[in-house]
């Protein structure tokens, strides 16, 4: 398996009253599919997976399953703080029919280098699905070094990685492990062209959940080198990128989620968007819809 390009951390729409909202789900799908989106992550940070209880992960993930039918792969986030329990996770999302496990490294624990290698060397043995790791420091408290991605890449279930750290050494390192069976995804969106543009396969983004068609056209030019063209769509996302940095993800993109009528609210400890940002969210989702047209103008000149 090989996952690259586009790619939406999708959040998870909750109803007024709070149950997962399974028409706004379908419907989110749908426009990621429409988008050009070429594979989905359910249930990861984004979609609040610490929130959710194990029957709400399971029905989320294989209502997407069944909804996606193998359009494109489906990820599962299963990262749990105990490898015993990671490997549970990923075996339910493997029951469930998920196409691979995204692994964020163990939060808050903080484990040791050798740690760590023991830990997704556990998950690819004995998870049964392909690994994908999954590095965000700022989050976890823990940072998988590219010296310690070099000895995992080797295990034939270990299939790529998920960076989050935007500095450009990093994504170079990672980039010189990249292979045929190991993939290297950008998880940062404001970096996200220039990381493919060093040679990235991908990246896993939190704003391609209301940008989906900007987002693919983002990465087929960041793919096809095309430096100019990046700079252009990124130039256009600048205010969407510091509009999601406002309150901790996924506050913000739900908020523009909610406006567009995918969901109504976020689960405890999360809050919805504080009232002196309302504005700005009106302002950007309308942002969006036009980098949504524009995009899909660029697609149909481009089929013609």
């Amino acid at each position: 398996m090989r996952i690259e390009g586009s790619i939406t951390a999708l959040a998870t729409p909750f109803s007024a009253s709070g149950e997962i909202d399974v028409a706004a789900w379908k419907r989110l799908l749908d426009l990621q599919l429409a988008g050009g989106t070429q594979a989905l992550v359910v249930a990861g940070s984004t979609g609040e997976a610490a929130m959710l209880e194990d029957a709400e992960f399971d029905a989320l993930l294989r209502a997407a399953v069944e909804h996606v039918a193998g359009r494109v792969p489906v990820l599962a986030g299963t990262g749990m703080q105990g490898t015993a329990r990671t490997v549970a996770q990923t075996r339910r999302a493997r029951d469930c029919g998920a196409s691979a496990a995204l692994v964020v490294t163990p939060p808050y624990v903080r484990p040791t280098q050798s740690g760590l290698l023991v830990h997704y060397a556990h998950v690819a043995e004995q998870g049964g699905l392909p690994v994908v790791l999954y590095n965000v420091p700022t989050r976890t408290g823990c940072d998988l070094l590219p010296e310690t991605v070099a000895q995992l890449r080797a295990h034939p279930q270990i299939v790529g990685i998920k960076e989050a750290v935007p500095a450009p050494s990093r994504m170079q390192a990672l980039v010189a492990l990249k292979d045929p069976s190991f993939s290297v995804l950008s998880g940062d969106d404001g970096s996200a062209g220039a990381a493919m543009l060093a040679g990235a396969d991908g990246v896993v983004s939190v704003a391609s959940n209301v940008v989906p068609a900007s987002f693919r056209r983002l990465c087929d030019l960041a793919r096809a080198q095309d430096a100019a063209g990046v700079a252009g769509v990124n130039e256009r996302l600048q205010p969407l990128l510091a509009f999601l940095g406002v309150e901790p993800n996924p506050i913000p993109v739900k908020a523009l989620l909610a406006w567009a009528g995918i969901g109504a609210g976020l689960r405890l400890p999360l809050m919805p968007l504080s009232p002196q940002h309302a504005r700005t969210a009106i302002a950007i989702a309308k942002e969006c819809a036009a980098l949504e047209s524009a995009a899909a103008a660029v697609k149909s000149n481009l089929a013609a």
